[in-house]
């Protein structure tokens, strides 16, 4: 027997309008932030929004469709979805919402879910191939639609999952880039969302009730490197409060002397000189890091 749930009195709905409201704000000022930051959007750009479907992407296009109404700049956005024929994929869904807001948009259909299962043994990432096809066919669209930009809907967690996902498996301190230029030279991609966590994307998601399609590639894959990742960083968070804004705050304060790069610092040709070294050795120094209880996210 099915219960129906009783509905919301009028404080619980003036209640959720609130908290809606507040998220709306950090989104839209955390994202502009972001965009300012690192230059990501100029006056006249022609934004072209990748759209999966997933609550990502979708909370990028509505904050960026807020800030093309509110920014003190002029720029265009089109939202591009890439149908990979993916089998029960609902190809109405995205076409019927992206109408509704009245925004130019275009769905890209090509088969790349038959490549991926021919050519990936069974078990194994499927992710790695996947985003090759995807990352060339978008790249041809954007030139096509004559995008200056590409924005793709990746948040703060992800950038911080990759930190780790190469230090653990690649050998190598490197996360996801704020703003790139394509191995092509001929695009630009941007990430607004690099200073948004991946909880607020979700809380929008269902404020907005936005229509999200799951993706049976990535998700049948549940032992995914990322996915591991993903819960040794929740984990942290849960047990001491502040340590993931540390550590995101840290991939924009790099001391290139005290690691073990010589691309970066000349090592081998180091030498006294008697000029006072500011990023000197502190190798004997006390620490000096506040306490976690003080480092919070902005509300």
């Amino acid at each position: 027997m099915t219960v129906e749930k009783p509905a919301p009195t009028a404080r619980q709905a003036n209640k959720a309008a609130f908290e809606a409201n507040k998220l709306a704000k950090w989104l839209r000022r955390a994202t502009g932030q972001a965009i300012a930051d690192f230059n990501m959007i100029e006056d006249g750009d022609k934004v072209m929004v990748c759209l999966s479907g997933g609550k990502d992407s979708f909370g990028l296009l509505d904050v960026l469709l807020y800030l093309r109404e509110h920014a003190p700049i002029r720029f265009d956005v089109v939202a591009v979805n890439l149908d990979q024929k993916q089998p029960g994929f609902p190809a109405a869904v995205l076409p019927a919402y992206l109408s509704g807001l009245g925004i130019p948009f275009r769905i890209e259909e090509q088969d790349t879910y038959s490549i991926v299962k021919r050519l990936v043994p069974e078990g194994k990432t499927t992710c790695s191939l996947c985003s090759r096809l995807r990352r060339g066919i978008l790249y041809r669209v954007a030139t096509e639609l004559g995008a200056t930009k590409i924005a793709l809907g990746h948040h703060r967690d992800d950038i911080l999952e990759t930190l780790f996902l190469n230090m653990f498996f690649g050998g190598k301190m490197k996360a996801m880039s704020p703003k790139l230029v394509t191995d092509d030279g001929r695009h630009v991609v941007i990430r607004p969302l690099a200073y948004v966590r991946e909880q607020d994307l979700e809380a929008w998601a269902k404020a907005r009730e936005f229509p999200i399609i799951p993706c049976n590639l990535c998700g049948s894959q549940p032992n995914l490197q990322r996915t591991q990742v993903k819960q040794m960083l929740r984990d942290w968070e849960k047990r001491f409060p502040g340590r993931i804004e540390t550590l995101f705050r840290s991939l924009a304060n790099i001391v290139p002397s005290h690691l073990m790069d010589g691309q970066l610092h000349d090592f081998r040709n180091l030498k006294a000189t008697g000029v006072p070294d500011p990023d000197g050795d502190t190798a004997f120094d006390a620490d000096e890091f506040p306490p976690a209880s003080v480092v919070s996210w902005p509300a």
